[in-house]
């Protein structure tokens, strides 16, 4: 079980070296507005290959995306999922997050059209749902055949909130926020107060208590304190029981106090993870400790209990409490544990949570899509196949849409959060937690802006070189991600050795900066493994810095079933291939086996991407087991003889 105590000392122990490391203030690492981040690399081919074939194509190719707006009150009724409403929304978050960090100019007309076009299908009292009247956020609606059935209508509400406040902040369109203010309107004229119905009465209360971290942030942006009040009433809910004592919710803030993990909570399923999200409001709101002691506690205890080793979270749509377990790892899960993520990174300025968000992003973000941007799964699984979402719940398709479902339209946000998080700021300086080809331009609190460029082929190969151009020479903070698995790091400014540097932990370079100064980090590749246990019994995880190793059919003559044990020390000594011999694929490595064969291993998110069987669980000799620890989450150990 996790503890305070736990979390306070892997607090302390991730960020010894930092004067910030306690945690003081309510808000201790933020993005700021303004910056940007431009990323190349593969990770930059698949942002471009996302856009060109799906985000420019998606509205177009699926018209009821809006027209269910448009006709939500004529009969006969549409047959609409109990989430239907979500899809613009979730679309909008996902896309305006993909243009921040391309600047596509054709993607941003795209969107200014449809946000446009949605905007005018907004009721006059506020409602952006695609349900009729008499049937609006009460949580039971209509459908085609007539009968009522459950509706997560205050859900589809919260996704349009995230992406009317992401566009407005990012292109200041005046009716993104209007509209986003008209929702607020229209939620505290229904819940706010005692003498009105509560939300927790909709019913779906994982996913129809979300708005309450949307009415945070829109209270955030417009300073209407009558948004934070419902906010706050919402999160009184979330402790709610019925007559009879038992939990309406998921008694969020009082299960996690208590040090009880998540999937020991009354609503264990991956939606609970966006209410959730309104703890890290609540404390930056409040600065009661309370909120963030339990948002840390449900946060640790989902990476020890239910985080996979290729970076997904849940098992069957929900926690599990086992790493191991075999149920399908959904994309929208996966995508809310990396939301959930970069509000831990902001709040605990704790590196290992960057860590965390890298081994998702680069793993299971990336392993999302088709090599071609085209299609994106529902299942990521560690072992299987790759298949796309409407393989698996074609069920979600309708008339006029397709290709929609939960998974399609959010499977791109988990690329679009990078520039939530690559690059950070706080009062002394910046933190610096994305690694790859690209830039990022940053305004300080200085005022002062500073751009960093990154020339590497990280993650295939260590060595990162980062420029560091102030608009002017000036004394700030820059902080560098020390990734835990990287034992061995040298760090050069200026080409002047930097000593102490200590994975897991941040190194600050506080010093006068000018522009054309240069930062030379290169990172410890050295494979680790993770020893499974239960389902993965007698089997390892094999990883080459951020990248978790898995065998491809397409890329071997020896079949899965018949595959032999290979060595750690062995692929600690394989070498690398041109990946170019694999589409797809990031990283490539031949590793020679005991009898004289060869198993060539690719990078997780480039297996089965042409439908063959992949795995990543495998049988590897000399790895030793390492149990969780704080400050070693994936339970990764080096080989016996890592020369």
């Amino acid at each position: 079980m996790i503890r305070t105590l736990f979390l306070s000392s892997l607090t302390i122990l991730s960020m010894m070296d930092d004067p910030l490391s306690a945690g003081e203030g309510k808000n201790l690492a933020r993005r700021t507005p303004g910056s940007s981040v431009s990323i190349g690399g593969p990770v930059g081919d698949r942002l471009r290959d996302v856009t060109q074939h799906w985000l420019m194509e998606a509205p177009s190719a699926n018209p009821a995306m809006l027209g269910m707006f448009r006709d939500r009150d004529r009969r006969p009724y549409r047959n609409l999922l109990p989430w239907s409403g979500e899809f613009a929304g979730k679309y909008l978050t996902g896309a305006t997050g993909v243009l921040d960090l391309t600047g596509d100019p054709a993607l941003k007309d795209r969107l200014a059209r449809f946000v446009a076009e949605w905007i005018a299908l907004q009721d006059s009292d506020g409602y952006l749902g695609p349900f009729p009247r008499g049937h609006r956020l009460t949580g039971m609606a209509p459908n085609v055949d007539g009968k009522d059935g459950p509706t997560w209508d205050a859900w589809g509400h919260y996704h349009a909130l995230l992406g009317l406040l992401l566009w407005e902040e990012r292109t200041g369109d005046p009716a993104a926020l209007a509209a986003a203010t008209r929702i607020g309107d229209l939620f505290c004229d229904r819940f706010l107060g005692e003498k009105r119905p509560r939300l927790v009465d909709t019913g779906s209360t994982e996913m129809n208590l979300a708005p309450a971290h949307a009415l945070f942030l829109l209270h955030r942006r417009t300073g209407t304190t009558r948004y934070r009040d419902l906010a706050e009433q919402v999160v009184r809910e979330f402790a709610a029981e019925d007559s009879q004592g038992r939990p309406m919710a998921g008694d969020y803030l009082r299960r996690g106090l208590a040090g009880e993990p998540f999937y020991k909570t009354p609503k264990p399923r991956w939606e609970s993870l966006h209410p959730i999200l309104a703890l890290a409001e609540s404390y930056r709101e409040t600065g009661d400790p309370s909120f963030r002691t339990a948002f840390e506690n449900l946060w640790w205890s989902i990476v020890e209990t239910d985080r996979h080793n290729n970076g997904g979270f849940s098992s069957g749509e929900q926690a599990q409490g086992n790493p191991y377990h075999r149920g399908a790892i959904e994309t929208c899960c996966t995508v809310a544990w990396m939301a959930m993520s970069v509000e831990m990174l902001r709040l605990t300025a704790n590196p290992i949570v960057a860590d965390e968000l890298e081994l998702s992003t680069l793993n299971s973000a990336m392993g999302f899509f088709a090599p071609s941007g085209r299609w994106s799964t529902y299942n990521t699984p560690m072992d299987g196949d790759r298949k796309a979402s409407f393989h698996e719940i074609g069920f979600q398709c309708r008339p006029g849409s397709p290709e929609l479902n939960c998974c399609s339209v959010n499977a791109v946000r988990g690329l679009g959060l990078i520039g939530e998080w690559a690059v950070l700021v706080d009062d002394e300086g910046l933190f610096v937690n994305w690694y790859g080809p690209g830039s990022a331009s940053v305004p300080l609190a200085s005022g002062s802006r500073v751009k960093l460029t990154q020339e590497t082929d990280y993650p295939l190969g260590g060595k990162v070189e980062i420029r560091v151009d102030p608009e002017r020479p000036g004394a700030f903070a820059v902080r560098l991600r020390i990734p835990q698995w990287s034992t061995r790091t040298s760090v050069k400014v200026n080409d002047q050795a930097i000593p102490d540097v200590m994975p897991g932990r941040y190194l600050t370079l506080d010093r006068e900066w000018k522009p054309g100064d240069r930062i030379a980090l290169e990172l410890d590749l050295s494979p680790r493994f993770w020893v499974g246990e239960r389902e993965s019994e007698g089997l390892v995880a094999a990883y080459r810095g951020p990248i978790l190793l898995a065998y491809d059919r397409r890329l071997n003559e020896i079949d899965p079933d018949d595959l032999p044990e290979l060595d750690a020390n062995t692929i600690g000594r394989a070498a690398v291939v041109d990946r170019v011999e694999a589409a797809g694929t990031m990283l490539l490595l031949d590793v020679p086996t005991p009898d004289g064969r060869k198993v060539r291993l690719c990078d997780f998110a480039g297996a089965g991407s042409d439908g063959s069987p992949y795995r990543s669980w495998l049988k590897v000799s000399h790895a030793d087991p390492s149990a969780f620890r704080p400050d070693a989450p994936r339970r990764t150990g080096p080989a016996l003889d890592p020369e």
